[in-house]
């Protein structure tokens, strides 16, 4: 049985805390080697729970040793409300407001519902706390997607009963969608874009759908199983964002000092080397899969960002210039 370390955690976990309290009010007389025996963590973790809820929560706890076991010496009806610290409190915080890019979606209800439920278990202080830091912060999301909540509700039951799923998918730049038939493996959020990593049956390869064009999803009655080698940060490893190729680039961009100022202190790829360079320039080299999305992304940097490597890379971004350059001039 795996040993739990005793410094793991700075606050006992609440459903450990919860299920003692049960215990006491049903006088069952429980003791620590019991509940670490059951919760899998150690004696002393759980000697802490019970210091924890004496000293902390106030909790009228005594053990008795005829009984070999912890009582309430006197009755307990309410478990008292959890402390939070301000620490925790902001990074309450911090996940609603980075909710908040879903009002106005399908999403807002229950999301809305979740965070009441979380923020019911609050006192009164730490209430007020987040009252006050509510109006120091905000999330300012760009461009969310107006996604449908019946389709991400199909999604994830596939998902979780491993069920075959059939749609309606369109192609990017395509006119027409085309039925596919998949094996959805993940659905993951990413730059504000929800995409269903999938085994497409028909092609017998993973595929990426991007939910904004996928259409009356249907699960079937067939099961499949994930392979246990598939991880999605594995299969994403040499991507730039969610565009998987099949080739292997070192691309190597020089920024002047204005863009240098923006590229640092972020993590644009997990391979990401930078290399600072005189007048506060620098030079930024990744290693990708794929030279698409990174395309994209160095255009946006217009002239502040410039091509070292590889050369079919700069090729194309000439040629994009080319292209703006015909289409702009008076």
């Amino acid at each position: 049985m795996a040993q739990t370390n005793p410094h793991t955690f700075s606050r006992p976990p609440w459903e450990r805390m919860m299920r003692f309290h049960n215990l006491l009010k049903d006088e069952a007389f429980p003791n620590c080697t019991r509940l670490a025996r059951e919760f899998e963590v150690t004696i002393r973790t759980m000697m802490r729970d019970v210091d924890f809820m004496r000293d902390r929560l106030r909790l009228p706890i005594e053990f008795d040793s005829q009984r070999n076991g912890y009582y309430y010496t006197e009755p307990v009806e309410q478990f008292p409300q959890m402390p939070f610290s301000e620490a925790e409190i902001f990074a309450l915080l911090v996940a609603h407001k980075a909710v908040a890019q879903y009002r106005g979606t399908p999403f807002e209800h229950p999301l809305t519902l979740a965070f009441r439920k979380l923020t019911g278990q609050l006192d009164s202080s730490a209430k007020y706390l987040l009252t006050n830091l509510d109006e120091a912060l905000s999330f300012r999301p760009f461009a969310p997607e107006n996604n449908d909540l019946e389709t991400f509700e199909v999604l994830t039951r596939a998902l979780k009963q491993k069920r075959v799923l059939k749609f309606q998918y369109r192609n990017l730049d395509a006119e027409k969608a085309q039925g596919r038939l998949v094996h959805p493996y993940h659905l993951a959020c990413i730059e504000n874009h929800w995409y269903l990593f999938a085994f497409d049956v028909k092609r017998q390869a993973m595929r990426t759908f991007a939910l904004p064009r996928l259409k009356a999803p249907e699960l079937t009655t067939e099961r499949f199983t994930i392979p246990k080698k598939f991880n999605l940060n594995e299969y994403l490893k040499g991507s730039f964002s969610v565009f998987k190729g099949d080739d292997d680039y070192e691309v190597v961009v020089e920024f002047d000092s204005w863009a240098a100022d923006l590229i640092r202190g972020r993590k644009w790829h997990a391979s990401q080397e930078i290399t600072e360079l005189p007048k506060r320039q620098l030079r930024l080299r990744l290693r990708l899969n794929s030279i698409y999305e990174a395309e994209r992304w160095i255009l946006s940097w217009g002239t502040h960002a410039t091509v070292i490597r590889p050369e079919a890379l700069a090729k194309r971004l000439c040629e994009t210039a080319k292209a703006l350059q015909l289409r702009y001039q008076s």
